[in-house]
């Protein structure tokens, strides 16, 4: 296991999902200083990803023959261009030119990283080594994310960017140092999208994957409003972000000493500990108050209730990640880099439509029925899981005979 190399991968999957997050929690320093409002300045997270839908594919297949150890470097320098653009740029549209930059790199990022890890560790500890690069996923959400803006806080937003950037060059020497190179197997199939399409298992994995992030980010998004329409205190709001991230290194843990064993039945709890955890939610706002349990009143009980939900929740989001990073590689075969390419659309694709399936929610139903909202798409995704089991999700080497 080439824990250096993992180690370094990890630390750039957590600057990028810092870089990915952070203007959502500097929006109001950001609108000022361009003097845009804030649902403009939303743009910058917005259109990051938008970019990344409409570039991923055509640019992974473009660049396919470009050695991986080469692209890996050449990204890590994108993001710290963009990000050294984006704090010194003097309005926003120019703003908004470098962060569609740093989008593009993202992209292709994610796209390169995970069969980059399965080329460079042995078959069968590909699930432990995505474990590992994986984390850094969820380090930027509980870590990165909540210390940037604080940093941005402190120091002014201008600064926090300066930061990222300036840790994207000393990753960039890093990865040249650490990083094997990974030469393209001559004999191996041109990337074909349609190819990949057509494997058995693609398909499933492509969709019940952004599913359950488009269940995540449908009550991620509003988990402020839907707080305090249930009663908590402000604080429960950075709490449960960090509830949230923490709960993912849990899962990520979990899923790295399964994932290679026993990865059918781990999946399809982790998932369904995802939909009841969502479905109970609700019940924070309106069953708990009206209830009593050894001397403490319902709303005592709500805030411990609430942040254990979120803990099952958060657990089950950061293993399925794992779960199903090995599962569209396994079903890919041999046109595992495109496979890998379309969930990367996809999942864009996810993170947007839960966003937005919650902005209706709220609108539509309130924020106390968003969870109930979001736990519908997770559940078709369990469904899927269960009717995937002979090439999407496929039973593992220790649960052949008893798993689910």
């Amino acid at each position: 296991m080439p824990v250096g190399a993992l180690i370094v991968l990890a630390a750039i999957g957590f600057t990028a999902i810092t870089t990915e997050l952070l203007p959502s929690g500097l929006l109001p320093q950001i609108s000022a200083d361009f003097k845009v409002s804030e649902a403009t300045a939303g743009y910058l997270t917005a259109g990051y990803a938008a970019i990344i839908v409409v570039t991923v594919i055509p640019l992974s297949m473009a660049l396919a023959r470009v050695p991986r150890h080469f692209l890996l470097v050449a990204l890590i320098l994108t993001f710290a261009a963009s990000n050294a653009l984006v704090a010194l740029v003097p309005d926003f549209g120019a703003a908004m030119g470098s962060r569609v930059v740093g989008g593009i790199a993202h992209g292709l990022l994610w796209s390169a990283m995970a069969p980059f890890v399965a080329r460079i560790v042995p078959a069968h500890k590909v699930g432990k080594a995505l474990a590992i690069v994986f984390s850094g996923n969820s380090l930027g959400l509980a870590i990165g994310a909540p210390v940037g803006t604080a940093l941005g806080n402190l120091l002014g937003w201008r600064s926090a960017f300066l930061v990222l950037a300036a840790s994207g060059v000393l990753l960039a020497l890093l990865a040249v140092w650490l990083l094997p190179p990974v030469r393209r197997i001559p004999d191996a199939p041109r990337p074909s999208l349609r190819k990949a399409i057509g494997q058995p298992g693609v398909k499933t994995v492509a969709v019940g994957w952004p599913l359950m992030l488009m269940a995540h980010f449908a009550l991620f998004t509003y988990i402020a409003p839907f707080l305090r329409e249930v009663r908590l205190p402000d604080f429960s709001i950075p709490l449960s972000i960090s509830v949230l991230g923490v709960a993912g290194l849990v899962g990520i843990w979990i899923a790295g000493v399964t994932v290679d064993s026993k990865p059918r039945r781990w999946h399809l709890i982790t998932v369904g500990g995802v939909v009841v955890s969502l479905l109970l939610l609700h019940l924070v706002g309106t069953a708990l108050p009206g209830i009593a349990l050894g001397g403490l009143a319902g709303d005592d009980l709500a805030l411990p209730a609430a942040m254990l939900l979120m803990f099952v929740w958060g657990t089950g989001i950061g293993a399925m990640g794992i779960y199903n990073q090995s599962a569209i590689l396994r079903a890919g075969g041999e046109y595992r880099d495109a496979a890998n390419g379309l969930t990367v659309l996809t999942i864009q694709m996810g993170i947007t439509i839960g966003a937005m399936f919650g902005a209706a929610a709220l609108t539509v139903a309130g924020p106390g029925l968003i969870p109930v909202a979001a736990a519908l798409p997770a559940i078709i995704s369990f469904v899927l899981i269960l009717a995937g089991r002979r090439h999407a999700y496929p039973a593992g080497p220790k649960e052949r005979v008893t798993g689910p």
